[in-house]
This record gives C-alpha cells, sequence and structure tokens, in this order.
C-alpha cells in the first residue's frame, strides 16, 4: 500500500471531487524528462479527495464526497478516473439513500467516467517549475449524459514519481445539464427542503508513476493501466453504509425512499414489469432480505386515464407482478402483501403527462415488524 508524507496530506487536505477533472499529469521530473509517460500513472485513492457542494433552503451549504474511484494515465497520456455513484458519501446513512436512489440513480448509472487526452508538451516545463495551473480539457460521462468540458487545474510536481493535480477553484455542475433536474425534485419532497439546482465540484488527486512508491524508496508491482481504465468500478465498499441486516430505522426509511424513486416501469395498460426495472427492484430484493424481520404491503397506484374498475385491477395485479419478481428470488411469499388503490390516491393533479406518470407508481409499507 503506497503512503503519501504528510506534507502531501497538509497539500491535499481540504480539496474535493471534482469527478476526476484534473487528471493531467504525469511526472516531468528530471529522470523522466524525456519521456514523462513511461510506464503510465495510477491515482492513489489515500491522499485524493472527490468532493461536491450544494446548497438547501438558499443559505445552507453541504458537502459531500464520493469514497471510491480508480484511475490511471496510460503511456499515451489518455488519463481515466471511475467513480463508483454508490459510494456518495454525505456522512448520513438515509441522506446517501436518498442521493443513491433518487438523485443520482445509481441502480441505472453506477459510475462516472472522466476522460482526458493529455499533450506531455504542455507539461514540458513542470520539472522546473515544480507548479502550474493549466485550462484542461475532458470528458465527463455522468447520469447517461456525455459532456466535453474545460476546467482549470493545477499540478504540482511532488517528486520525479508523484504528482498532485487539484481543481484550481470550485467546478459549477447544473443538474438540467446532466437529466439531474427530476431527481432534484425528488430529493427536495423527500427531505422537505429547498434544493439549488446546481452545485460545485472540487478535487485533490495523487498519481505515482506505475512501477514505483512515488517517494523514491524503491520499486513497485507494475500494473496493467489498461484493465484498471477499463474495469467498472461497482465495489462502493467504502461508502458508509452497515453491514448485514439493517435495524429498524434504517430498515423504514429505506422503504420509503424507494417509494419515491418512480423507477418501477411497467408495459403500456400492462402489469407486465419492463426490464428497465430490474435493476431497481434487484435493489430492493437486497433491503428486504436485510429487514428479516418485517412484512411489507406492496401497493400499487395508477393515473386517472380508464374506468375506476379498470385502474383498481391493473394497480393490484402490478403490485403482484413487483411480489412475483421478489419471491422468485427468494423473498417468502408470506412476508408480502399485494394492494391496489387505483387511481384513489394520486401525489399529484392528474392534469399533465408529467404528473400522471408520477402517479403511476408501486409503494412499500412495512406493515409488521
Amino acid at each position: 500500500m503506497l503512503y503519501c508524507p504528510s506534507d502531501v496530506l497538509r497539500l491535499l487536505r481540504g480539496a474535493g471531487l471534482g469527478l476526476g477533472l484534473g487528471l493531467a499529469v504525469f511526472g516531468a521530473g528530471t529522470a523522466y524528462a524525456q519521456d514523462p509517460l513511461s510506464e503510465g500513472w495510477l491515482l492513489q485513492s489515500e491522499g485524493s479527495a472527490l468532493r461536491f457542494q450544494s446548497v438547501k433552503n438558499n443559505a445552507v451549504v453541504e458537502g459531500s464526497s464520493f469514497a471510491t474511484f480508480t484511475g490511471a494515465i496510460d503511456a499515451a497520456g489518455v488519463a481515466v478516473v471511475r467513480i463508483a455513484t454508490d459510494s456518495v458519501d454525505t456522512k448520513i446513512d438515509l441522506r446517501n439513500v436518498r442521493m443513491r436512489f433518487l438523485f443520482l440513480e445509481t441502480f441505472t448509472f453506477p459510475e462516472a467516467v472522466v476522460t482526458v487526452a493529455l499533450d506531455p508538451a504542455i507539461l514540458a516545463d513542470l520539472a522546473t517549475q515544480r507548479r502550474m495551473t493549466m485550462a484542461l480539457p475532458y470528458t465527463l460521462e455522468l447520469h447517461g449524459v456525455t459532456q466535453d468540458r474545460v476546467s482549470d487545474v493545477t499540478v504540482t510536481l511532488i517528486t520525479d514519481d508523484m504528482v498532485a493535480i487539484s481543481s484550481a477553484g470550485p467546478i459549477p455542475v447544473a443538474a438540467a445539464d446532466f437529466n439531474l433536474t427530476e431527481g432534484v425534485t425528488k430529493l427536495q419532497e423527500a427531505a422537505g427542503v429547498s434544493i439549488l439546482p446546481f452545485g460545485s465540484v472540487t478535487f485533490d488527486f495523487v498519481f505515482v508513476r506505475n512501477g514505483t512508491d512515488g517517494l523514491g524508496n524503491g520499486t513497485a508491482p507494475v500494473v496493467d493501466i489498461a484493465s484498471v481504465q477499463e474495469t467498472v468500478v461497482t465495489d462502493a465498499s467504502a461508502a458508509l453504509e452497515a453491514e448485514g441486516d439493517f435495524d429498524a430505522e434504517a430498515c423504514l426509511g429505506r422503504f420509503e425512499i424507494l417509494s419515491r424513486a418512480g423507477n418501477i416501469n411497467f408495459r403500456s395498460a400492462s402489469a407486465v414489469l419492463d426490464a428497465s426495472s430490474n435493476a431497481l427492484l434487484d435493489n430492493l430484493f437486497d433491503i428486504v432480505t436485510r429487514c428479516p424481520g418485517m412484512a411489507l404491503q406492496v401497493g400499487g397506484h395508477t393515473d386517472s386515464d380508464g374506468t375506476d374498475a379498470i385502474n383498481m385491477v391493473l394497480s393490484e395485479r402490478r403490485a403482484g407482478s413487483v411480489i412475483s419478481y421478489l419471491t422468485a428470488k427468494g423473498i417468502a411469499a408470506d412476508r408480502l402483501v399485494a394492494q391496489g388503490y387505483g387511481e384513489a390516491v394520486p401525489l399529484w393533479p392528474n392534469d399533465t403527462a408529467d404528473n400522471m406518470r408520477r402517479n403511476r407508481r408501486i409503494e412499500f409499507t412495512v406493515i409488521s415488524q
């Protein structure tokens, strides 16, 4: 395991998430001035940080981070950083769950990816200057959207084999740019607060040259850079969440949040589950499994199209389809009860297509503990 010296930790403390934006470094120390990309570079999670800031109720700034990310720069100068979105960490368990299920929809979009094509010429003077700030073009893939952007980053050469890359200032990110506006609305409704539809990102990354410990203390195993760049990051074990069974508060909170997710879909006028629902249902299965003492009502709701009688039957059949999915995966049938509500309990007036879509939903209610 590689560690940063105390002066590096001091340098990095207080910076943050930047979803990878500052990958632009490969040591240009004296020993490698002629070939700064030789062997490639590896992102070190220890000493690195990825953080973002949001504002609620127009005045309260909240800081969060991502706990799990990997990255590498290959010998051709292609830099890739992958962030496990499930590792979003607000330091509060149920707030993390809201971020995952309501905002980032991590069950569908398990990672964010930053890609940079680096030109060694832009760092030609790093070996003598030791610290440089530059405008860095990059590509960000987040929540199913890919955008090309440019941000200012600061590159600091710590040793010939270790570089720190950080955002030169907060990087603004608008929710609308990445189809996250509805997620903001869901967070507001779930938490009972107002949230500005944009935030800012900061980051500090430490890279070490492949095959070194970065500190001049000897060699380290050479890692397959291509494998690091291509492997999807799904292990978010570094995020805060209890292992094993959840307590009652955690279970109740999760079922309330899943009821707001709105990602269980059916074919039109049918109780047949759409394949797009599977990712959320698999997460639901995991949560039901980890709340073993609880029985659950699965409630189906429709919009106002069609007659009351037809909608009542359809809503109950849709609830039954969710139960069939869970029992097929191993949940005991006696823990689940289907209930149809038809169009009787709308969340919103059925006066727009969007409101009608949101009224078509599946909700989960604990009926015994």
